[in-house]
């Protein structure tokens, strides 16, 4: 293993600590630093201190707290590979995340948690917001996961529907969205009924493909055991032993919201998932996901979770595109403001 050093400010300024961490023989250096060094340059873009590595040893110069930051971020990397997990840059990125974040939860903890696995695939929480989330929904009858697109929390959400059917902790999974789309009106679709309600529905049905084989969805479909309806499907039903997912409930009314939460049977659970961001009701008609906590957040067994940007799981470019519009609305609200004030 070459030497590798990242000069770091004035150091004469600073207290400095020098500490070297003997990384265990049964641990591929490369697995740990990554193919051409590339996740030890990220752990030392992170780092406020050099690093010098020869063999399995690392050696850290720099301030004592940048010193026990990066002790810690290699335990928990060493921890992730013991798992059987490889790293990956997104991996290093988000430990170094959740450790400057100051959490009492270990990354390693976090990213290791296998929610469920087909085809090869694990599919596992990827920050502590999605993993308290996860947590939530074990824990809880009624789960609210609240965040903008790409944080997971469909995603998730249909993870453990699969989950506890196949552990048999539910008999069947139903999957409903309120019938309004941004922009158009399933009225105006081409087909039946049916043909319009199923593109409307894709994002369902593409989660439900990732996590079971293919082949066994018609039939299951066909069986009852997973149903993929509108949510005006569900008015007037008891729905007992189901794991049951409302998306996009930012577009329900307050109503609409009241109607489905009262669905809820003996043995069922239920995890509502939107985004109050992305509101396509008419205009003045309030939204059911952005009342709902106001009326129900004292009530026991029910959990309030927010995902936020930094919980985007998609393509880095996604977790950006939407840090930038939550600050461009942002400005556009403080502008309002101030303009509602020098009208007083």
């Amino acid at each position: 293993m070459s030497e590798t050093k990242k000069p770091r400010g004035n150091e004469a300024d600073r207290p400095q600590t020098v500490h070297t961490v003997v990384v265990p023989n049964s641990i591929n250096m490369v697995s740990l630093l990554g193919p051409g060094d590339e996740y030890l340059g990220l752990i030392e873009n992170a780092l406020e201190a050099d690093v010098h590595v020869r063999g399995n040893q690392i050696t850290l110069k720099g301030e004592p707290s940048e010193i026990a930051l990066a002790e810690r971020m290699l335990d928990e990397l060493v921890t992730i590979i013991r798992t059987g997990q490889g790293l990956a840059a997104e991996t290093v990125e988000r430990v170094i995340g959740m450790l400057r974040a100051e959490t009492s939860e270990r990354p390693a903890d976090v990213l290791s948690l296998n929610i469920l696995s087909n085809r090869g695939r694990t599919i596992r929480p990827k920050t502590l917001n999605q993993k308290r989330y996860v947590d939530a929904i074990d824990k809880h009858t009624i789960v609210f996961g609240i965040g903008p697109a790409g944080t997971g929390k469909t995603y998730l959400a249909v993870a453990k529907a699969v989950q506890a059917l196949q552990a048999k902790k539910v008999n069947r999974i139903i999957l409903t969205r309120p019938a309004v789309e941004s922009g158009e009106r399933l009225g105006f679709l081409p087909g039946t009924l049916g043909e319009k309600i199923d593109p409307y529905m894709r994002p369902l049905y593409d989660a439900l493909h990732d996590m079971i084989d293919p082949e066994t969805i018609p039939k299951l479909l066909a069986s009852g055991t997973i149903e993929v309806a509108p949510l005006a499907y569900m008015r007037g039903r008891s729905l007992n032993d189901a794991f049951i997912i409302l998306d996009e409930a930012q577009n329900t009314t307050p109503e609409q919201m009241k109607m489905f939460l009262t669905r809820l049977g003996f043995g069922s659970k239920i995890v509502v998932t939107g985004d109050v961001t992305q509101v396509d009701l008419p205009g003045g008609t309030k939204s059911g996901l952005r009342v709902v906590e106001g009326i129900l957040d004292d009530i026991e067994d029910i959990s309030f979770n927010r995902l936020t940007a930094h919980d985007v799981v998609r393509h880095r470019l996604v977790g950006k595109i939407v840090a930038a519009y939550d600050e461009f609305d942002q400005l556009a609200e403080s502008r309002r403001q101030n303009l509602r004030g020098s009208s007083e």
